[in-house]
């Protein structure tokens, strides 16, 4: 449950009960704790020491849940200027000061989340973020049911759930 409407929590971890700010505007959508919940089960064990990307990462919960569980590091990729202060508050808060906040991305990564707005999933720009995966990477897609993601090559599908009107899908870079 939220704190307040304008707040979500982390769910595990050493930031774990804690509450982050969400931006406050329309242009993102907060993934619900469930759906982060199933994806870090998931991924739980793949995540200590990694490199990590966040995109499209509104108030950056998924990168802060990352960095909960032992994430060496979290880029996050944010344009929406109240999102990107709400990142920089939430990084802040629990003094990480190792996170940067790119228009890129920089680097490789093990591990890709991807959440882009519904109603614009940009599905070409989430592919060009596959080739800053490495090999044996994770890569996860959040997106609406409608229009499903292309096939994306390089990628094998591991897991796809629907949650409510969110599609959680996770890949791995051949």
């Amino acid at each position: 449950m939220r704190k307040n409407n304008s707040q979500i929590r982390i769910i595990s971890g050493r930031f774990g009960g804690q509450y982050i700010d969400t931006p406050k505007t329309n242009a993102t959508h907060p993934m619900g704790e469930r759906e982060r919940m199933a994806i870090f089960n998931t991924l739980r064990d793949e995540i200590p020491g990694r490199r990590i990307l966040d995109a499209f990462a509104g108030s950056g919960a998924i990168g802060l849940e990352a960095l909960s569980i032992g994430a060496a590091r979290v880029d996050f990729i944010e344009n929406h200027p109240k999102a990107i202060k709400c990142i920089k508050n939430n990084l802040a808060k629990f003094q990480q000061t190792d996170s940067l906040i790119l228009k890129a991305p920089d680097g490789d990564y093990t591990i890709i989340f991807a959440d882009p707005p519904y109603d614009n999933p940009q599905y070409e720009v989430v592919a060009s973020l596959i080739r800053h995966l490495v090999p044996g990477g994770y890569f996860v897609l959040s997106h609406p049911e409608e229009p499903e993601p292309p096939a994306f090559p390089y990628l094998e599908l591991l897991s796809s759930k629907k949650y409510a009107a969110c599609c959680i899908k996770i890949y791995r870079k051949k």
